[in-house]
């Protein structure tokens, strides 16, 4: 007798409002069974369809038999010194990804940082992360799952003065606009209030300059956005991003005036700017770096660099980062330099890793170079 495999059943955690009602739909039911079921899965953080208590019994019934919320597992929490929390988080085919939380004043802003694939699609120089190779893109389900994982961890609350995630960053590991279309239907359950009823300006979309990719995003969304640039001339940039290479620092700033542009209020750019030791960090970087923002309204994040081994780069002192900062500040630019926060357990800047099973064999490459350097 041939075994009859089960039905596979459908994950509504990482559906937007339309792809809910469009479910519900589908299955007979009218379209405000979505709010209802996102609330319940969004706000209270429940993945039991029998907790459900304003369905009826029959379709509470339905829905276990056709439908599931899952999240991914974690698989490691830990807590920084500075009350910084990381998790990793295991997604299919075993690879993990992490997440890092974040307080700031005295707790008031919790920002989450997300990751948006599995390794990274770029290859930057100074990055863990991207040393670690790229396996594939993270779902919207397990993208929007670590804001669930993050929520659930605190215990979900509707009172938005008590929200565990009170601004998401996607600035974990991958390059977001590498897997545009996973990270905007996640993007938009942040803000919808079914979901978690982020303010757009709380959250942040952060590339090293996809700019086909930006240019889309600033017809479907207006959130935050931040620009990982760490030099001023294209030649630098090229050996740190090489992206740049694609992406030529005047075609990725005109992007980014695009997307103000378009925004239906004031907005600002977030420049961040890694400073290395002797590479990036004298003073006429400071003044390039003054010259070819002059025109675009940011600020400009300043982020010591966070060293892993075999990298090649070194930090600065916190001395030259500070002479750094006041020659922006002399030519007229907000510079604020950001703490290390985490880095006890891996969780600073740069510093996200995992455990990616690389198709790209860029990891091995790596590891072999570092053996050659070494003989």
């Amino acid at each position: 007798m041939t075994a009859t495999t089960a039905p596979q059943r459908t994950n509504l955690l990482g559906m937007t409002r339309q792809e809910m009602e469009a479910f519900f739909l589908s299955i007979g039911e009218k379209k405000f069974r979505a709010a209802q079921v996102m609330k319940w899965i969004h706000h209270e953080g429940c993945d039991d369809f029998a907790a459900m208590t304003n369905l009826s019994k029959a379709l509470r019934q339905r829905l276990g038999e056709t439908a599931e919320v899952r999240g991914p597992s974690v698989v490691y929490e830990g807590t920084s010194s500075d009350g910084t929390r990381k998790w990793v988080i295991e997604v299919e085919n075993g690879s993990y990804v992490e997440m890092v939380l974040i307080p700031a004043d005295n707790g008031k802003r919790r920002t989450l940082c997300v990751s948006s694939q599995v390794g990274c699609s770029l290859d930057c120089s100074f990055c863990s992360t991207g040393k670690q190779g790229f396996q594939r893109n993270l779902t919207s389900a397990e993208i929007i799952g670590q804001v669930w994982v993050a929520s659930r961890s605190a215990g979900a609350r509707r009172d938005s003065s008590q929200r565990p995630v009170t601004n998401v960053v996607m600035m974990g590991m991958g390059e977001p606009l590498m897997n545009y279309d996973n990270v905007v239907p996640a993007m938009k359950l942040m803000l919808d209030d079914n979901g978690y009823g982020l303010s757009k300006r709380r959250v942040t979309l952060s590339t090293s300059g996809v700019v086909p990719m930006l240019d889309r995003l600033g017809d479907e969304l207006d959130v935050s956005l931040a620009i990982s640039l760490h030099a001023a001339n294209d030649t630098l940039r090229s050996e740190l991003v090489p992206l740049n290479r694609k992406y030529n620092i005047q075609t990725l700033l005109d992007a980014c005036r695009r997307y103000l542009d378009k925004s239906d209020s004031a907005r600002m750019v977030t420049i961040e700017y890694t400073v290395i030791k002797d590479v990036n960090d004298q003073q006429q970087h400071a003044i390039e770096l003054a010259e070819v923002l002059k025109d675009l309204p940011c600020k400009i994040n300043l982020i010591p660099f966070n060293p892993f081994p075999h990298s090649g780069y070194e930090t600065p002192s916190r001395n030259q980062v500070m002479r750094f900062q006041r020659w922006l500040d002399e030519l007229g630019h907000t510079a604020p330099i950001r703490s290390t926060r985490g880095d006890d357990i891996d969780a600073a800047c740069g510093q996200l890793v995992g455990r990616v099973k690389d198709r790209t064999r860029r990891h091995e490459r790596y590891i072999q170079s570092i053996q050659l350097d070494a003989d």
